[in-house]
C-alpha cells in the first residue's frame, strides 16, 4: 500500500477511535484491531505527530501507580477527520471501478 495513503488511513482510524472520547494507546489498538492492525511501534509516532499538528491533546494521569497518557481529539482533529470523510465520499466510484474492473 502506498505510504501516504496508508498514513492518511491510519490517521483517520485513530481520530475515529477518539471521536467518542479520550483514550490511551493500548485501548486505541484494541478499538481498531478489527479494522486495521496497528502495532505500538506504529501507533505512538502517529499519536505524537497528530499531537504536534494540533489534532490531539494529551494529558498524563496516574493509573495503577504509573503515568498513562490519555489522548483526546481536538476541534482541529475533528476538522481533519471531516475533510478526510468528504474526500472518501468521492472515492466510492474509484474503488468500485478498481475492485470490479472495467465493465
Amino acid at each position: 500500500m502506498d505510504a501516504q495513503l496508508k498514513k492518511g488511513l491510519l490517521d483517520a482510524c485513530i481520530l475515529v477511535a477518539l471521536e467518542g472520547g479520550e483514550s490511551y494507546g493500548y485501548k486505541i489498538i484494541e478499538d481498531t484491531r478489527t479494522i486495521i492492525e496497528i502495532s505500538e511501534s506504529t501507533l505512538y509516532p502517529i499519536l505524537k505527530r497528530l499531537e504536534q499538528a494540533g489534532a490531539l491533546s494529551v494529558q498524563s494521569r496516574e493509573h495503577s501507580g504509573r503515568l498513562r497518557k490519555y489522548y483526546k481529539i481536538t476541534t482541529h482533529g475533528r476538522g481533519r477527520l471531516s475533510e478526510f470523510r468528504e474526500m472518501l465520499k468521492g472515492m466510492d466510484k474509484v474503488y468500485e471501478f478498481i475492485l470490479g474492473g472495467k465493465k
